[in-house]
């Protein structure tokens, strides 16, 4: 909820959110599109658990499930999970540094509109042929031309806009943090949340060059019958292994950071302690961040690359769990002895800590090469990745929606429904994923779309199946609460938990400049340093003065716009339409050039809030 005052000229509800450079309104449009993305995927994982639940199931095809399998996956790492973490970044970042906007609002709103329409594309697939089907690695020859459908083409397109988005997110978010902190607020006075925003940031810098990288190399092997990944032609399979896995661990810990953040934030705010060992889980996040870089490898172990790799890499992988096992003990630590308030968040924050515990475990037994050549694509992987995907990641997130969504929405969510849904969420989860360990020991293969009666699969995948299920209650119980709560939920205050960092010092609803006055930051933790000296809110660090905002500008959306026909016209070479995918590529390019070209000459200088406007929002807010 955002209160844009006396100031602000009437809009079109819809045109002002296509063209908004708000930071809060862009979290929320990530976060909108996110769990929209999360469902579906979510509902594709329980059509292939309906598959599974009993032996010789006919309800999928083996075709369909592979890209039900695909999708699902895709879905979830690219386009669920991190546009939900942007969107808590966006939201939260600069309020807690004391910025009144991210560095670069229209990069800002250019990322997720290009998210969007990367998504948007690489859905259209469904439509035109069937979805990608060679997994969500799409791992060569499988994906190559003749073998992967053209759902393919609509996978390596999409991904790569949508990419881009996240990129220059990324870059955003890094400028923002380095150069826009209040005054007074060192490198090791910012919360943890910020810390791992900033080192996620740089890792997605870092591994989504290389993927963009092949998957452009991909695309000449598809559309213009280049060479790269095709044995016969002189190719290399393992290339593309290697491209992605470069990329793809240090995903693991873009996704899993930001869960760490959020889990530093909810369990000192609920424990009233301050987090235990701040410096020490600082260098923890840039270890991690470094080694994230340094065990890829891992999962080639059965590619042949030697004895000596494979012992690197096995090092390697145990070696990052040293730092993690540093998170994991100030977690505990800064829970022993508090004053614990075991609501819906700290539900969610405190169950984190063992769930994630258990698939670091069995990650540090996936690092060891021999041991790997047993587990490799089982249920024993599917099971140990979900452990650290939904038991760690999407834990986090939901400690972090129930945390923030007061100051985000301007009410809370309902209690009672939040422990019900963590109730279902968190048995469902168990139930799923812990047996899925005991079915790759006994050899169940993963991606395959059907078992035999008589193989001892049958109980197992079953209760796995009621697992989902309950998941899916979960999600269904958080959108009825959601729902509820926008009619029912009570106004909250300012600061509903007794918060200890700069976002709960400002008003609810916020308003459309953050901050009236910058800041000063005084201590680690600035607020409750405030509260402990006696002063009900932070002490500025600038006198009361007019504001500059940025405006709002449709042209974001319009090279996004661009790029997603662009995108579609290299595709449509492999569909049978009647427009020429000349045409596409032509009038993508002109709108995408175009629009840049605009935004190059327009002369944009924002617009201000009077220091009598500013003193009229804080009296009304006040009130």
């Amino acid at each position: 909820m955002i209160y844009e005052g006396p100031s602000t000229r009437q809009k079109n509800v819809l045109w002002d959110w296509l063209t908004t450079v708000d930071h809060k309104k862009i979290a929320i449009l990530y976060l909108i599109t996110g769990t929209l993305f999360l469902l579906k995927a979510g509902l594709l994982a329980v059509l292939m658990r309906i598959q599974l639940i009993a032996p010789a199931m006919t309800f999928l095809s083996g075709q369909t499930y592979n890209e039900l399998v695909t999708m699902h996956g895709t879905l979830m790492l690219f386009l669920a999970v991190v546009p939900i973490s942007f969107g808590f970044m966006n939201f939260v970042i600069p309020l807690q540094i004391g910025a009144r906007d991210v560095a670069f609002p229209f990069v800002n709103a250019l990322g997720f509109w290009l998210f969007f329409f990367g998504g948007v594309l690489l859905s259209l697939s469904w439509f035109f042929g069937g979805a990608p089907d060679a997994g969500w690695t799409s791992y060569v020859p499988l994906a190559s031309r003749g073998f992967g459908g053209v759902g393919i083409d609509f996978y390596v397109l999409g991904l790569q806009v949508s990419g881009i988005g996240t990129l220059v997110s990324a870059i955003n978010f890094i400028v923002t943090i380095i150069n826009m902190r209040a005054p007074g607020m060192s490198m090791m006075r910012i919360p943890l949340f910020t810390w791992t925003t900033l080192v996620t940031s740089i890792l997605v810098v870092f591994a989504f060059t290389p993927l963009a990288a092949g998957l452009a190399l991909l695309m000449l092997d598809r559309i213009f019958d280049g060479q790269f990944f095709i044995t016969g032609e002189g190719g290399n399979v393992v290339i593309w292994q290697h491209i992605f896995w470069i990329f793809g661990h240090p995903e693991v810990y873009i996704l899993v950071l930001p869960a760490f953040g959020i889990i530093s934030e909810v369990i000192p705010a609920f424990s009233r302690k301050r987090l235990f060992g701040y410096t020490a889980m600082v260098f923890a996040v840039i270890i991690i961040g470094f080694l994230g870089f340094m065990v890829w490898a891992h999962h080639m172990f059965t590619v042949g690359l030697g004895p000596i790799s494979n012992t690197v890499f096995a090092l390697t992988s145990m070696a990052i769990a040293i730092p993690t096992g540093i998170k994991i003990f100030n977690w505990l630590f800064t829970m022993w002895g508090g004053k614990l308030t075991f609501n819906t968040a700290m539900l969610f924050a405190a169950s984190f800590v063992p769930t994630f515990v258990l698939g670091g475990v069995t990650g540090v037994m996936t690092a060891m090469a021999p041991v790997t050549s047993l587990y490799h694509d089982t249920y024993f992987v599917v099971a140990h990745f979900h452990y650290i995907i939904v038991g760690g990641i999407v834990l986090g997130l939901l400690a972090g929606l129930f945390y923030w969504y007061p100051k985000m929405f301007g009410h809370k969510l309902n209690e009672t429904l939040g422990i019900i849904t963590f109730v279902f969420f968190y048995i469902g989860f168990h139930l799923t994923f812990f047996i899925q360990h005991l079915l790759g020991l006994m050899g169940m293969q993963r991606r395959v779309y059907t078992f035999l009666e008589g193989e001892g699969l049958s109980t197992m995948n079953f209760i796995s199946s009621i697992g989902a299920f309950l998941m899916l209650g979960a999600f269904i119980l958080l959108m009825i609460n959601i729902i509820f709560s926008a009619y029912k939920g009570k106004r909250a205050e300012s600061d509903p938990w007794d918060g200890r960092t700069l976002e709960w010092s400002i008003h609810t609803p916020i308003p459309e400049y953050n901050f009236a006055q910058t800041p000063q930051v005084r201590s680690l933790d600035p607020l409750f340093y405030e509260k402990v000296h006696g002063v009900s809110k932070m002490k500025p660090a600038e006198p009361m003065d007019e504001i500059h905002m940025p405006n709002g500008t449709i042209i974001p959306f319009l090279i996004s716009l661009g790029l997603f026909i662009a995108g579609f016209g290299f595709i449509s070479f492999h569909l049978d339409v009647f427009v020429s995918p000349y045409i596409y590529i032509t009038i993508g390019g002109l709108l995408t050039f175009g629009s840049m070209a605009v935004r190059s000459i327009k002369d944009d200088h924002g617009y201000h809030i009077s220091k009598e406007d500013v003193e009229d929002m804080e009296k009304h807010l006040s009130e």
